[in-house]
């Protein structure tokens, strides 16, 4: 089977953009023909490759054909900026890559400025426990993930560790936890989550609330607001060490429970190629890791 290059980067424009009209201004064709690409491809592959939905989405047998199509344009991008083909003609490489929310608000994007000029990030984010599927589906190149396992196909690099602990404002706790992090306190006190992936709170709580009780909780699906909504006294939630310092040492948060940490090992996760700007942006955020987070 021969695999048109302008049908595979037509599958990928559609799902990067998300309709047939937005890739084909990606593109700078026509809508008819993207189209015709992506009818080419599925009836060279003898399989449905996307889901015509909005957005469009890729079958099983897309998300196979998505790496590949993605892995040819890093290289082939790489190649020309080695043949000194010059930035006018490339421009800087853009590398979709997934990061929990958390290191995103943290430590991950002052590492990646210094690569500002030769690389142009689509940051996908997503919960660490997720963003391993990314790298599945084709999605993205690269993941920040707390799976150890190479997805197929990748390489996997170990990080460090965050560590949260269960934390509320001042006034919040003298509030709801006059006694400590009781049982009773635990259910009846409003918590705050990121969003329906975030096991951490729950993580916390199992074994210490008895008979499957849930308290009041609050969704908070932004990594800062989280912080402000646990300052504020909106609730009590489980907070990076790299977040809180500050706020801890000014008395504005207080830790609930000492012996309720707990440590997220963090994983980087790429694809196996020979790619010079992939290459970079492992170097950046690896060096940071060590810089920031626990080993």
């Amino acid at each position: 089977m021969d695999l048109d290059l302008a049908q595979l980067r037509a599958l990928s424009a559609a799902v990067t953009e998300g309709t047939l009209e937005a890739a084909a201004r990606a593109l700078h064709v026509t809508p008819s023909a993207v189209s015709q690409r992506l009818r080419a491809l599925e009836v060279a592959t003898g399989r449905v490759l996307l889901v015509r939905s909005k957005p469009v989405r890729p079958t099983e047998s897309g998300e196979a054909l998505l790496r590949l199509a993605r892995q040819i344009d890093l290289l082939a991008g790489d190649t020309l900026a080695e043949l000194d083909a010059g930035p006018a003609s490339t421009g800087a490489r853009t590398l979709p890559v997934a990061v929990n929310a958390d290191s995103l608000a943290t430590w991950v994007l002052p590492a990646l400025v210094p690569l500002a000029g030769t690389v142009a990030f689509d940051l996908h984010r997503d919960d660490e426990e997720h963003t391993a599927a990314l790298l599945r589906s084709g999605t993205v190149v690269a993941a920040i993930t707390t799976d150890p396992d190479p997805v197929a196909g990748c390489s996997v690099t170990r990080l460090g560790t965050m560590r949260y602990r269960p934390m509320a404002a001042a006034t919040s706790a003298a509030r709801w936890f006059p006694h400590g992090p009781t049982a009773d306190a635990l259910a009846d006190a409003p918590v705050v989550v990121f969003d329906r992936k975030d096991d951490l709170q729950h993580r916390y709580l199992r074994g210490r609330l008895p008979g499957g009780r849930r308290p009041p909780t609050h969704y908070v699906p932004a990594s800062a607001d989280f912080l402000t909504a646990v300052r504020l006294g909106l609730g009590w939630g489980m907070l990076p060490d790299l977040q809180s310092g500050r706020l801890e040492a000014d008395g504005d948060l207080v830790v609930l429970d000492p012996s309720g940490a707990i440590d997220v090992t963090l994983h980087w996760q790429q694809w196996k190629l020979r790619s010079p700007s992939l290459d970079r942006v492992a170097a950046a955020v690896t060096a940071a890791a060590r810089r920031h987070l626990a080993p």
